[in-house]
């Protein structure tokens, strides 16, 4: 006698899961309101005011130089060891994994891609924004300076602005812009917030950055959030698509598996005018 397996908790799990919503409730994707366009004006203006007063060796050139020569690694040595650690919540390859990750468990959850192509994009416009004023201004790191007190722009380097700082701000930050309830976006950005006020005021610690790398990598990293509603038309587009290729190819497969079908066992067919044979008698069974 053939018995049903028993459901265990992690198939009670799974099946609870099946039936989630496809999308949240309460949140839907942010829109470019007069808020959000008035915060990105002013995030792009910051960004400008602060590479126009590093090209004119400002101020701003000589804090970065008095806070070089301050040395914050010698001053609390104690700490070093801590920050080294710390300063992995800016690089792209681990946050991007687990980040990853989490989004991913979201996307099955919820039965969206969205989450995962909100990512991609924002990692793609941090390669393109970032990398580009990069290497366009060229600025050397205080480990690479040659002249004190100069801006050190258009030299080769690769630090201006600070990519770890950029990196953290939006790979934390995209989990406050996912999030699907009022109290979970406010409780996420002030998270990303700290986290990337560590990961730039790390590096500065360490003497990798400049201060003004770390300000102008902020501004970065949160322009991305800003103009991701922009993208939104752009990422359901490619959601639909992507599902629509999805079923598609299940349907080709589909099709396939049913024209490859093995037909049934061969049946003898008697010749016109003969006799049909008659099935045998079978004993009868008690």
């Amino acid at each position: 006698m053939r018995t049903e397996r028993k459901p265990t908790r992690l198939d009670r799990v799974f099946a609870r899961l099946d039936r989630e919503p496809e999308r949240p409730e309460l949140l839907d994707a942010p829109e470019m309101s007069r808020h959000r366009f008035a915060l990105f004006a002013g995030t792009l203006a910051f960004y400008l005011a602060i590479v126009w007063a590093v090209v004119i060796t400002s101020w701003l050139v000589r804090l970065d130089w008095q806070v070089m020569f301050f040395r914050p690694y010698q001053q609390w040595p104690e700490i070093h060891a801590f920050v080294d650690y710390y300063v992995v919540l800016g690089q792209r390859g681990p946050t991007a994994v687990m980040v990853a990750a989490w989004l991913g468990w979201r996307s099955w959850r919820q039965h969206t891609l969205r989450p995962l192509l909100a990512l991609g994009v924002s990692l793609l416009l941090l390669n393109a924004t970032v990398g580009a004023a990069k290497y366009g201004m060229g600025r050397l790191g205080p480990h690479y300076a040659t002249t004190i007190g100069a801006n050190e722009m258009w030299l080769g380097g690769d630090i201006f602005p600070s990519g770890h700082t950029a990196n953290a701000v939006v790979t934390w930050g995209i989990l406050a812009y996912l999030a699907s309830t009022h109290r979970a976006r406010r409780w996420l950005s002030a998270l990303s917030a700290v986290t990337s006020l560590g990961v730039g005021m790390s590096t500065v610690y360490l003497g990798t950055h400049w201060l003004s790398d770390v300000l102008l990598g902020w501004a970065a990293g949160l322009l991305i959030l800003l103009a991701l509603p922009w993208f939104e038309p752009l990422i359901t587009r490619a959601e639909a698509w992507i599902l629509g290729l999805r079923d598609r190819l299940y349907a080709r497969i589909g099709r396939e598996r049913t024209a490859r079908r093995p037909l049934g066992p061969p049946v003898a067919v008697a010749p016109p005018g003969s006799a049909r044979p008659e099935a045998p008698a079978r004993e009868p069974v008690a």
